[in-house]
């Protein structure tokens, strides 16, 4: 049975892209791509985390396809951009933006770029890249970290030290399906991933995604997230970023976000969304797309003729 990828109504489910294409990556991976909003606006390209898809922007999408062109795409194996088995690592993250923005924008042209989690370390793993400064307007940093992500997560209620990150690296990387969503599932995604106020439709809204993560490539990825160093690509990252974090994140413990912002050549702000999890585009939707739409404003003019 094929599982569901994410949900069908309300805020959360995903709407219908006004173009869809493939862009293939330099190793010859296929992304899936998707193109919101009218051409010549100020132009947004958004990069989800693991376990993810294009479905967890949803709601960003919604409040900004009126009046900007917001670019999504599928990580490998996320979604619908197919597995590539053993081609998983941060150089494969920043090869597959490079392509996607390749294929989305024209020469030259600018563009806000956003990641959530393993699509903010995108960001940091393509920031030296010339395609990158090309494109690059300004990004956003959202609910992510550069390294020591296993070492100071806190999912699992032990006491820092070598054994809780082992734990956490063998609960992380474990290689059993997550199977159905069910009340037990949801509650488990809450307490790892979410803040204890979350509404019951944002849970469905994640774990649906989560849950449709095939467990090869969550396993894959997991081992290099638990290796993950790209302090370099945050010094790196010379535009104007704002970083966002929130403050019961256990994945990326607020700290994450702290430290960001103290290393940034240019930080434009740090946003600590109080009592949020490591979701927090759908957690808060509206703080991630507020600021989103302040960084285009700011540094992404539209074109001539359009408003």
């Amino acid at each position: 049975m094929t599982r569901l990828m994410h949900v069908t109504d309300g805020p959360y489910a995903p709407p219908t892209a006004r173009r869809e294409l493939v862009a293939t990556s330099r190793d010859g991976a296929r992304l899936h791509v998707e193109v919101h909003g009218p051409d010549g606006a100020p132009a947004v390209v958004l990069s989800h985390g693991w376990t993810c898809s294009t479905a967890f922007w949803a709601a960003q999408v919604r409040a900004l396809s009126a009046t900007h062109r917001v670019v999504l795409y599928d990580q490998r194996g996320h979604g619908r951009s197919p597995a590539a088995p053993g081609r998983y690592s941060t150089t494969a993250l920043a090869d597959d933006l490079v392509a996607v923005l390749g294929a989305t924008l024209a020469p030259g042209e600018k563009a806000v770029l956003g990641g959530h989690s393993m699509g903010g370390m995108t960001l940091m793993a393509a920031a030296g890249r010339p395609e990158f400064a090309e494109h690059a307007a300004a990004a956003l940093l959202c609910s992510t970290g550069s390294s020591r992500l296993t070492e100071e997560s806190t999912v699992l209620p032990l006491r820092p030290g070598p054994f809780r990150t082992r734990a956490t690296r063998a609960v992380l990387g474990a290689r059993a399906p997550l199977g159905p969503v069910t009340p037990v599932a949801r509650k488990v995604l809450k307490y790892a991933t979410m803040g204890p106020g979350s509404a019951p439709e944002k849970v469905e809204a994640c774990a649906r995604i989560v849950h449709a993560c095939p467990t090869p490539v969550r396993h894959g990825w997991s081992g290099v997230l638990a290796a993950l160093d790209l302090d370099a690509g945050v010094r790196a990252l010379a535009v104007p970023t704002a970083v966002i974090g929130g403050t019961v994140d256990r994945l990326t413990p607020v700290g994450h976000a702290r430290a960001l912002a103290a290393a940034l050549p240019h930080c434009v702000g740090l946003t600590e969304l109080a009592g949020m999890g490591h979701m927090t585009p759908v957690e808060a939707p509206e703080a991630v797309t507020r600021t989103i739409t302040e960084l285009a404003r700011q540094y992404v003019p539209a074109k001539e003729g359009t408003s």
